[in-house]
């Protein structure tokens, strides 16, 4: 879309580069990722049976396998593509690369009759999603700034939750009702609007070429500093309170640092451990996240007898609170910071994790137990979106502003995503994995007290790590 000369700007550079519909374009291709993830999560069971013949006793560990491709699939791509993206002179570029891996992954799913095809559907699908997370994500904060960045993503993420709410659902459904055709006619639909909005659009720092710029990412960039000296973003916790000049000399890279930083000084960053317990954060969401995508199809069958389209069905109490609150939660990390949040959030994921052991077999009742539980689940996902994104983005940004010189004008904000795409991608291919293997050896409920036990972890060191909003 760069291709015009600078004296004849692109037809409609208003509006196609306008946040609004940027942030619009990043939602709808998150969506279709999530979308595309989501519809087959509850039909992998029933394609391995009815489609591959595939024996009922491997069902389970197959199913955890092809979710985990997904992510391993993401978690080697995303670095690749977030270098990339740092250094192409607009992120556009990849992000399309990314919708072509979709669309072929999708061809795939739909028309593949072995496990290694299906295999390799779900390797390129994780290749898109690395793309899409990575790119995206570094568009939101070319898009806002980093100090509206824990709303935007509230809102952004509760809007794509409708993607994975609704995907199980229609997957479930039309599987049931229509078959392949039906299920990947609606995939392909999709697929086009998400091109149609990706080819349109013009990122911020190329309409500023043009001298258009509607100000608003701008004007939010310049007000970070203020508002975060005003706001009193502080260090860990038991350090000791510091005047601002210490505080900014922490962040300062000392010189003469070896070749590899130079080039990568991301790196340099890596032994922060604020960015480090922020991206634990990471890994254990998704990992969590993982657990509950792999079970709740194996184990709604297995106790009620669930179809496909019953499975489906039981996302939905998962995902409508994080659509209700999530923007909520990540208004709440802008304001107090990511380590309160974070803490209650995964303290309060304790709860339904235990209280899932609860329901067996039966009828209506036993039902509404599992849903009620899911649905306090869904609540703690929703506190447990933004803190690891917001913090990480944080903790960069003072080292960017600390050594212009070192990490560049840009800064190298889609390696971090790229790091943070990995992180997530890698607890997604371990949820799966230890799901299928703990409730196997020890059972659902066992299984889930010890991921119960894995969050209350996590939510001690959030509270240690993490950092804080001292008002004054």
């Amino acid at each position: 879309m760069a291709t015009n000369t600078l004296s004849s700007p692109p037809i409609g550079l208003k509006w196609r580069s306008s946040t609004t519909y940027i942030l619009f374009t990043i939602s709808i291709a998150m969506f279709t990722d999530l979308f595309l993830y989501g519809i087959i999560v509850p039909t992998i069971p029933f394609i391995l049976r009815d489609r591959l013949d595939i024996p009922h006793q491997q069902i389970q560990s197959l199913t955890s396998s092809l979710l985990s491709s997904y992510a391993l699939a993401s978690v080697l791509f995303s670095l690749p593509a977030g270098i990339i993206a740092d250094k192409v002179a607009a992120r556009q570029v990849p992000f399309l690369g990314g919708l072509l891996s979709l669309l072929s992954s999708t061809i795939l799913l739909f028309l593949g009759k072995s496990v290694p095809v299906l295999f390799l559907a779900r390797i390129l699908q994780g290749f898109s999603g690395a793309v899409v997370w990575t790119v995206g994500l570094a568009l939101i904060r070319d898009t806002v700034g980093s100090a509206n960045l824990g709303v935007t993503i509230g809102n952004i993420f509760a809007f794509i939750s409708v993607g994975e709410l609704i995907s199980p659902v229609v997957g479930g459904i039309l599987y049931d009702k229509a078959g392949n055709g039906a299920v990947f006619g609606v995939c392909f639909a999709l697929l086009g609007v998400d091109f149609v909005m990706r080819l349109v659009m013009i990122e911020k720092k190329t309409a500023r070429k043009y001298e258009w710029d509607d100000r608003a990412s701008s004007e939010t960039n310049s007000a970070i500093d203020d508002a975060e000296s005003a706001a009193g973003e502080t260090s860990p916790l038991l350090q000791t309170v510091k005047s601002r000049e210490e505080e900014e000399a922490t962040w300062i890279v000392p010189k003469d640092q070896p070749t590899l930083i130079q080039k990568f000084p991301i790196i340099y960053t890596l032994r922060n451990s604020r960015l480090l317990v922020a991206e634990f954060v990471a890994l254990m969401q998704a990992f969590v996240i993982g657990v509950f995508d792999s079970t709740i199809p194996t184990e709604t069958e297995g106790l009620f007898g669930f179809s496909s389209l019953k499975s489906g069905l039981m996302f939905i109490p998962l995902v409508l609170p994080y659509l209700l609150f999530g923007a909520i939660a990540g208004k709440g990390v802008d304001r107090y910071g990511a380590r309160i949040v974070a803490t209650v959030g995964f303290a309060w994921m304790v709860l339904p994790l235990v209280l899932l052991r609860i329901p067996h077999s039966g009828g209506a009742p036993e039902i509404a137990k599992f849903c009620v539980f899911l649905a306090f689940s869904g609540l703690g996902f929703a506190l447990i979106s933004a803190p690891s994104l917001v913090e990480a983005s944080y903790v960069l940004e003072r080292y960017h502003h600390a050594n212009m010189e070192l990490f560049g004008q840009d800064g190298p904000y889609a390696q971090l995503y790229a790091i943070n795409s990995m992180v997530f991608s890698a607890g997604l291919t371990l949820g799966p994995l230890v799901a299928g293997l703990l409730r196997e050896k020890i059972g659902y409920g066992n299984m889930n007290a010890v991921v119960a036990g894995l969050c209350a972890v996590v939510s001690v060191l959030s509270w240690i790590f993490l950092g804080r909003i001292v008002k004054k």
